[in-house]
């Protein structure tokens, strides 16, 4: 017995197989003549049906006899055809249609382009005999036979004119393949047409062709559309024109008109290189007027090693020049002396954090202002520990100058300038690097070297030895002694201690001495977005940063990259107060509208709707390698900054290496980058960031490279190359 397996249906075990042996075959017999009798009935259906209408062979819908094509798909009742001795333009499939042929599919481009050709009419008209389904199953030798006339008539036709505003005949090659598929001829052409194509010589009508678009579309760029069927091979213009009988010019003006049409419609802009073919023209609001009575502002960046002493002159300088009140000042004192760090009390007017004052280190850049006589400076006091390096980036990108404060104590500067974690030499490399060549060097601490002027001469020897290598002109480089805790040398005039040796300007009359950067007023606005501030309000967000081209108002549109997004500008702030207009060299908080929070970031751009910065994650680098142990090869792993962008980066490729005094190759596709050496890399980064080539634009085309908290090479955007 086989074993029996239950799928959930209960078998009765009593039953027999064998028991079904008894079949009735006469019921068998009545169930076939029952069929029998119902397909006898649809038949007889069926040929009702077909009786006043034909079935279509492609869709199967039943047309009307009296329609010699499917009223749903347009195919032809039969494929037999017969010559029309009459002439008569009834018999014409073409009026048979309604006056129009399905199959030809002509746009309406088509019909407008070539709407002057003249007529041409066949020497005989061809049509489609209407039959019935009989003939085509009982005579396919007559269907062979008309089939081989229908082609000898329609060979034998005169190719003359072309009337394309009237139906389509089969003999000529779509408009639509001559526009827009460029093919070289319908499948459907004449053999005489052909036979007459082929005997032309190439080589002349290229010289035509060539002759043809140097004259007629000298002004079009490379992207015009009639310039790329002139180039493609195929049908000509000339030659096409040629054939139906119009001068090429009439048909490389429609042309030409179709390709303009087409590129007004793409926009402004560029999308693959995010360029834009408008010519900028600033407005009249942007030239700051001569006689405005305002204070230029200059962006002063204060940098340098951990513990020198940065917060600490930057915090007295603000208290001496009446930006910190003395209510303000005598509780910082008193929350300093609570937690032992009494010395720390001008630092914490700029730490104003938890974890700050607990570390007794800046971590991000403090902002801060005040009024010289000369300039309304903003202040960016740049952490200086080696973790917070990247901070430092961020701010320091938008100095116009800096001031190094270096510590003048035995063994801090020694420190500071170890090439090995010392941040006074790494500080020095970047805000060059950043563009910023002026600097003020102010030697912080002399009260605890006793004002000595031996180790005054011996910091200025060897850091300023170390300056000019970074390429500091001496002419460049401000010196200035001073003591923050002791206030000596910041605003007046030291006392016999410092005076009796040093007699040049304090610290106050060093920034004024400073030299204000060309502003660039005349490109379109381009802001690096420092940092956020989301607002409460849906669809309000606040971005801080400094203009370095153009200028902005309240109620200009701004396109915020790289999410692509337009915003409104509702109001400006510079130094906490309201204000109309902000131009290139300010540094401003600007309150957007209209624009999510999650589509602005830090590191972002604010630019002009109608002149984007590239976005791209594939740039060719020209880099300087700095004191480094281990080279850089490709495959390495670094993490690129770019004003306050920064993304992890891999080298793909080492191109060249390059002599440092001339710039010229010296080996190409080296193996590695040592120490001191000149470069060209391609990097990949793992996202994509906002920037411009440094030819273009100074700000968004410098990087630097880090890896392992250090900073490896500095180096600019040559090239921006297409997204990965």
């Amino acid at each position: 017995m086989p074993l029996k397996v239950n799928y959930g249906v209960d078998y009765n075990d009593d039953y027999n197989v064998y028991e079904d042996d008894n079949y009735h075959y006469d019921d068998l017999y009545e169930y076939e003549n029952e069929k029998r009798d119902i397909t006898h009935q649809t038949k007889a259906k069926q040929e009702v049906i077909r009786t006043g209408a034909w079935r279509c062979p492609i869709c199967t819908y039943d047309n009307e006899d009296s329609m010699s094509e499917c009223d749903i798909c347009g195919a032809l009742r039969n494929c037999l055809v017969r010559i029309s001795q009459t002439g008569d333009s009834t018999a014409d499939t073409f009026h048979a249609g309604g006056g129009r042929c399905k199959s030809s599919g002509a746009s309406v481009m088509a019909k407008s382009l070539f709407a002057s050709f003249r007529h041409r009419a066949p020497a005989k008209s061809v049509a489609f005999e209407a039959k019935n389904d009989a003939v085509l199953i009982e005579d396919a030798f007559i269907i062979r036979r008309n089939f081989q006339e229908f082609l000898r008539a329609f060979s034998s036709q005169k190719h003359q004119n072309i009337n394309i505003a009237a139906p389509f005949k089969f003999d000529s090659p779509s408009p639509d393949d001559l526009v827009s598929t460029r093919l070289h001829s319908s499948k459907l052409d004449s053999k005489a047409n052909f036979k007459r194509l082929s005997s032309l010589d190439m080589s002349t009508r290229e010289r035509e062709k060539n002759i043809l678009i140097e004259s007629e579309l000298g002004t079009e760029g490379p992207n015009s559309s009639s310039a790329s069927v002139a180039r493609d091979g195929g049908v000509k213009e000339r030659d096409f024109a040629s054939d139906c009988g119009i001068k090429p010019e009439i048909l490389v003006s429609r042309m030409r008109s179709v390709s303009l049409s087409s590129k007004s419609r793409t926009g402004n802009v560029n999308e693959e290189t995010g360029t834009s073919n408008l010519e900028y023209k600033p407005e009249a609001w942007m030239i700051p007027d001569q006689a405005e009575d305002r204070l230029s502002q200059l962006n002063l960046a204060i940098v340098g090693h951990v513990d020198s002493g940065k917060s600490t002159l930057s915090g007295r300088l603000l208290h001496l020049l009446g930006r910190i009140s003395q209510k303000e000042m005598h509780r910082h004192e008193k929350e300093a002396k609570q937690q032992g760090k009494g010395s720390f009390a001008y630092a914490w007017a700029l730490d104003e954090s938890a974890e700050e004052r607990e570390r007794g280190i800046t971590m991000t850049v403090a902002v801060a202002f005040f009024n010289s006589r000369k300039y309304h400076v903003v202040l960016l006091d740049s952490p200086g520990h080696r973790d917070f390096v990247p901070n430092m980036i961020s701010g320091a990108t938008q100095a116009d100058a800096a001031i190094l404060v270096v510590d003048a104590s035995m063994g801090s500067f020694e420190a500071g300038l170890d090439p090995i974690g010392g941040q006074t030499r790494e500080h020095a490399l970047l805000i060059r690097s950043f563009g910023v060549d002026q600097i003020i060097v102010v030697v912080n601490k002399m009260d605890v070297v006793e004002y000595s002027q031996e180790r005054f001469e011996m910091v200025k020897q060897k850091l300023g030895t170390f300056l000019r290598s970074c390429g500091f002109k001496d002419s460049s480089v401000l010196w200035v002694p001073a003591s923050s805790m002791e206030n000596q040398n910041l605003v007046a005039t030291p006392d016999e201690r410092l005076f009796s040796w040093f007699h040049g300007p304090c610290l106050l009359d060093a920034i004024d001495s400073l030299q204000l950067p060309a502003r660039d007023y005349s490109k379109p606005l381009l802001m690096p977005i420092c940092d956020i501030i989301k607002s409460q309000s849906q669809g309000q967000v606040s971005t801080c940063g400094k203009l370095v081209t153009g200028a902005i108002r309240t109620g200009s549109k701004v396109l915020i990259m790289p999410s692509r997004e337009v915003a409104t500008i509702r109001s400006l702030e510079r130094d906490s107060q309201a204000c109309k207009i902000a131009r290139s060299g300010d540094n401003v908080t600007v309150n957007l509208q209209g624009i999510e929070n999650n589509h602005v970031t830090a590191g972002g751009v604010l630019c002009h709707p109608d002149f984007p910065v590239r976005v791209s994650n594939h740039l060719e680098l020209k880099i300087l390698v700095l004191d480094i142990k281990i080279p850089i090869l490709s495959g390495s792993q670094l993490e690129l900054h770019i004003h306050h962008a920064k993304e992890a980066a891999t080298v793909v490729k080492i191109l060249s290496l390059l002599d440092p005094k001339t710039g010229k190759v010296t080996k190409k596709s080296p193996r590695c980058i040592l120490a001191k050496q000149n470069a060209v890399v391609e990097v990949v980064l793992q996202g994509s960031v906002c920037v411009e080539e440094y030819a273009k634009s100074r700000a968004l085309g410098r990087v630097s490279l880090r890896s392992s908290g250090r900073t490896v090479a500095l180096g600019l955007v040559t090239q921006i190359m297409k997204t990965q």
